[in-house]
């Protein structure tokens, strides 16, 4: 073109070979530096994951618990009317948005606090490492980990699998579980996740959450069919005790937290809940 002897090249010049699928170790170091992602940020706000204040979903997932405070908070929350209440979103994860209220975590029952033992390696100048309490292995993305329900406690995979049926208890706690309710973090199999979704079908089913503790919301549902067949005479003089039992359950579950400003959101958290419920109550009895 223009008589200065260049030419328009063509796609097969351009291209010299053809796209080639990822390699298998190449899959694999991918999907290593998304669980590293995952074990060291809150996935509802990017921020560095506090290991002494972590809590866990029914997927393994992990968050800061004060982060699932927040979000937990009523959007008609009086402090919170000139904040931006939009609910947060997952990030990092296989869809592009993922709304918290996909996460099934509707109160402080559907997470369990995790407990993480602390060790320090022979050389490591006292530089501490989250490890699992029975083999040492320090705990991330390279090791399969599973934390137990209802206790917290959180091992490598490979312990608990040594562990006998007829002696299925915490080897930190020693509380009884089932071989159900070891929970792996961040599973990557279909098959895990299937095995999880179901346990916690079998659980709601049962009037249970997945910490294992009754389900409120179950129980909500029962009243308002009783009150719908005429059945709610004998509430009524149980509102007072109801009142009573729950401001003595909030200030229980407050008592064990350490932290003054977490204990007081808790019970800010915990007061709304009732709230609401009382609420509900009300306009279920109309």
């Amino acid at each position: 073109m223009g008589n200065d002897g260049g030419s328009i090249p063509t796609r097969r010049e351009l291209v010299k070979s053809a796209a080639r699928a990822p390699t298998v170790s190449e899959l694999k170091a991918t999907v290593l530096e998304a669980l590293d992602h995952a074990w060291k940020h809150d996935p509802l706000t990017s921020e560095r994951l506090d290991m002494d204040n972590v809590v866990a979903d029914w997927q393994g997932r992990l968050y800061n618990y004060e982060s699932i405070l927040k979000a937990l908070m009523p959007a008609d929350s009086s402090d919170n009317a000139d904040d931006d209440t939009t609910p947060p979103s997952l990030v990092n994860t296989e869809s592009a948005e993922l709304s918290f209220a996909s996460t099934g975590i509707k109160s402080l029952r559907d997470v369990v606090k995790l407990k993480f033992k602390r060790y320090s390696p022979q050389g490591s100048k006292g530089e501490e490492l989250i490890a699992c309490p029975v083999s040492l292995k320090e705990l991330g993305a390279s090791v399969k980990s599973v934390y137990l329900v209802p206790c917290g406690h959180v091992f490598a995979e490979v312990a608990i699998r040594q562990i006998q049926e007829d002696d299925m208890t915490c080897p930190e706690c020693s509380e009884p579980f089932k071989s159900e309710d070891a929970i792996p973090i961040f599973p990557t199999d279909k098959e895990e996740t299937q095995r999880l979704a179901a346990r916690l079908e079998n659980l709601k089913a049962n009037g249970l959450t997945h910490s294992l503790k009754k389900d409120k919301s179950a129980g909500k549902k029962k009243r308002k069919a009783d009150a719908v067949n005429g059945d709610d005479k004998e509430e009524k003089p149980t509102k007072k005790r109801e009142k009573v039992d729950a401001k003595s359950s909030i200030s229980n579950r407050v008592s064990g937290i350490n932290n003054p400003m977490t204990a007081s959101l808790t019970a800010k958290v915990l007061a709304e809940q009732e709230e609401q419920n009382k609420r509900r109550r009300l306009a279920a009895a109309r």
